[in-house]
């Protein structure tokens, strides 16, 4: 569990966003890019930009720990639980320009399974954080690891990066796939190619 520690501090229930200087922030980079913030179509853009960027941040203020705990039973199902294909939308911190993709996630669990609602909740959280793929993965991977203690997890992103696609090399269409294998996942071959095999399927 050592690598998670790497990570930026969490901020779970950090503070509300102050609007209104972020209003005026937003006001001064129209001014900055040679726009009229007084003209008709951007009167009341600071304000949308900046509650749109209050809901694009919301996983800072989630308390994860609270999210998952309510939700964890002691069962003794041992196989694959595997939710795949969960839509994730983030942003990306080195541009401010989306990424968004599908996130397969795995775990064998170990006496504890999880609400299987709290699986998509907990990439969301993750995802609506100022992120890069890589670190997103790991995110995910190591908090079931830590909060279920399960014999192993696995998690694979796919997404499109518009600050690929959009700017710099123009990249299109060119996905970016990253994971994470922890436990049995990364030292069982047999296990992590069910889980892979399984990922490739077509869905339900």
């Amino acid at each position: 569990m050592s690598r998670i520690k790497s990570h930026p501090p969490k901020r779970d229930g950090a503070a509300e966003p102050k609007l209104a200087r972020m209003e005026s922030h937003f006001r001064d980079i129209l001014k900055d890019l040679g726009e009229d913030p007084k003209r008709e179509g951007l009167l009341r853009t600071p304000h949308r930009v900046a509650k749109a960027w209050r809901e694009l941040t919301s996983g800072y203020r989630v308390d994860i720990d609270a999210m998952i705990n309510e939700a964890l039973f002691t069962e003794c199902y041992d196989e694959m639980v595997l939710v795949r294909d969960l839509a994730f939308y983030s942003v990306c911190e080195h541009h401010l320009l989306p990424f968004f993709g599908r996130a397969h996630v795995a775990y064998l669990p170990d006496q504890k399974i999880v609400g299987l609602s709290k699986i998509p909740k907990l990439v969301e959280i993750f995802a609506r954080r100022l992120q890069v793929q890589e670190r997103l993965t790991l995110q995910i991977a190591y908090t079931l690891q830590e909060k279920l203690k399960p014999r192993g997890v696995a998690v694979v992103l796919e997404a499109r990066h518009l600050c690929m696609e959009m700017r710099g090399a123009e990249s299109h269409l060119s996905p970016t796939t990253t994971s994470c294998m922890l436990g049995v996942f990364k030292e069982e071959a047999r296990t992590r190619a069910e889980f892979l095999e399984l990922i490739k399927t077509k869905p339900v």
